[in-house]
């Protein structure tokens, strides 16, 4: 009788081990599946659209570039900001730039649409630039408070001449950016200062980092504008950039 005892009580210890087995095995099938779900996703061309519209936006400075080349950089500020948003989805972003000096007298004012890449071409998402109607009712437009701002459609009414239009692709694992790109070699029509077209690069670094380098090229190839040494280097600005202007002013506050 014990011997049989003994018997029926491994048989159950048996049992139940290869039920866990099972179960575990099972848990750890599925958490696998998971996961290579998760990591096999594919993006979306909506999804690249949106990364970099959001690595657009934000204040950035050419502070540290033109600390290393002051011969060859300025100190300049790069301000962009959501503006409206498309019937078709795509992004609009109003931009500005100016001497990081004198900020609220921008000497480059600009619409930038983000939206994805036609299917048959070879690129993730279009970055392109627009006129501006009125550019006195758009100055430090991402300064003001909201309701001091022109609204959605007043701006997608104000969206004026193409400029210009880069093509981006997702950059290759290893490489330093998260998206990079350029206009056509023959670049767009620009007839300022002698130059007869002009030609755009953009890289989106990791950390909201923004490189951009703007050249013209009159009829015979020859360079007449832009620089020439490398891209403007633009990183996120310091939260009290902007503000510092305004520091006696909260020190009388505070006090």
């Amino acid at each position: 009788m014990c011997t049989g005892s003994v018997s029926g009580s491994d048989s159950g210890t048996n049992g139940w081990s290869r039920a866990r087995g099972v179960v575990l095995k099972t848990l750890v099938l599925v958490g696998g599946a998971l996961w290579l779900k998760r990591m096999t996703k594919s993006t979306t061309r909506w999804d690249h659209t949106r990364i970099v519209a959001e690595s657009l936006a934000g204040e950035k400075l050419s502070r540290e570039q033109a600390s290393r080349d002051p011969d060859n950089y300025f100190n300049l500020r790069w301000l962009s900001c959501p503006a409206a948003e498309m019937v078709d989805g795509s992004r609009v972003l109003y931009f500005e730039q100016a001497f990081w000096r004198t900020p609220l007298k921008p000497f480059r004012q600009r619409f930038f649409m983000v939206k994805p890449c036609p299917k048959e071409m070879k690129c993730d998402v279009e970055v392109s630039t627009y006129a501006i109607r009125d550019v006195e009712e758009y100055k430090n437009f991402c300064d003001r408070p909201k309701d001091q701002q022109p609204r959605p459609e007043e701006v997608i009414g104000d969206i004026s001449e193409h400029l210009t239009t880069i093509y981006m692709k997702r950059c290759e694992r290893g490489k330093r950016c998260l998206y990079e790109g350029s206009t056509p070699p023959d670049g767009f029509p620009n007839t300022w200062n002698g130059a007869s077209y002009s030609t755009s690069e953009l890289a989106v670094l990791k950390n909201n980092e923004i490189h951009t380098w703007n050249r013209g090229y009159d009829d015979d190839g020859n360079q007449v504008w832009g620089g020439k040494g490398g891209p403007y280097e633009f990183k996120p600005a310091p939260a009290s950039s902007f503000y510092d202007i305004l520091s006696p002013l909260k020190t009388s506050f505070s006090a």
